[in-house]
């Protein structure tokens, strides 16, 4: 037979975890330690679980907001919501990283984080590129609030990169409108290549597009021009010898026209003359 006082205790007991399960204002991370709850951030994070350690990054900031181990929750959130492809989330932590710790030595990385969040989302050259642009504008912050960080180097590689496909993206459209026999609209985005992204890898493509449409238009100059600039800048070029070619079939040679916006935008590219 139980005794009433054991029986009451028991009941005291039960009691008491009844409450605090059930209670809708229990917080489970209010007694812990900034370090136990760090330590839970961790392995969920080494146990493929990002947005889970996020999370829990997120509640070690909220319980103990003026510890050292919340600056380091906060960065971590950030990388643990980039490894768990939320990128928005991504964003948002690291950006509230930058806004509390500036000078920091890892507000560098937090801004590569920005940046990356936006890399890892650029899709193939026939959509839309708005994510590609905004990494390169990320990068590029990087580069400039952080140019002697590991992370500006980083970034200048993956700005080469995204320049590549903004590229690509222009370069797409103006074979479309060539292909189309639209010209000047053709003509318009292989400028946009060379004036904005002429260190890329369709640099010598944009000037054989437009050898192949002011030969079209029997603009005969400005194809000239283009395949002058294209052999002294691509000589070794596949598209050069295709357009070497398409000069001899119109029975012209390549001339440079130092008229010509092309040979005065490479002149202002290459050495900073003005046009």
């Amino acid at each position: 037979m139980i005794r009433p006082a054991l029986a009451l205790m028991a009941l005291l007991a039960l009691a008491g975890c009844s409450s605090e399960s059930d209670d809708p204002f229990y917080d489970p991370y209010s007694q812990r330690t900034a370090a136990s709850i760090f330590a839970e951030g961790e392995a969920q994070l080494n146990d493929g679980e990002p947005v889970d350690a996020a999370h829990t990054f997120e509640e070690l900031e909220r319980v103990h907001p003026y510890s050292e181990w919340s600056k380091r929750a906060m960065i971590m959130a950030a990388y643990s919501y980039y490894q768990g492809a939320e990128y928005d989330n991504a964003v948002t932590a690291a950006q509230r990283y930058i806004a509390f710790f500036p000078s920091d030595a890892d507000a560098a990385y937090a801004q590569y984080l920005i940046g990356m969040s936006y890399y890892d989302q650029i899709v193939d050259v026939q959509r839309d590129q708005s994510s590609t642009l905004r990494a390169i504008q990320e990068f590029e912050e990087v580069v400039r609030r952080y140019p002697g960080s590991q992370y500006a180097r980083e970034a200048r590689l993956k700005i080469d990169l995204a320049r590549d496909q903004m590229a690509g993206k222009e370069m797409t459209i103006g074979r479309y409108y060539l292909g189309q026999g639209n010209y000047i609209a053709s003509i318009n985005r292989f400028k946009t290549v060379l004036s904005l992204y002429q260190t890329t890898s369709h640099a010598p493509e944009a000037l054989y597009r437009l050898v192949e449409a002011y030969l079209s238009l029997g603009i005969n100059s400005e194809a000239q021009t283009a395949a002058a600039i294209l052999g002294y800048n691509f000589p070794g070029s596949e598209w050069y010898e295709g357009a070497y070619d398409l000069m001899q079939g119109a029975d012209i040679a390549p001339f440079e026209d130092r008229e010509s916006w092309i040979s005065k935008l490479f002149r202002r590219v290459t050495t900073g003359d003005t046009i």
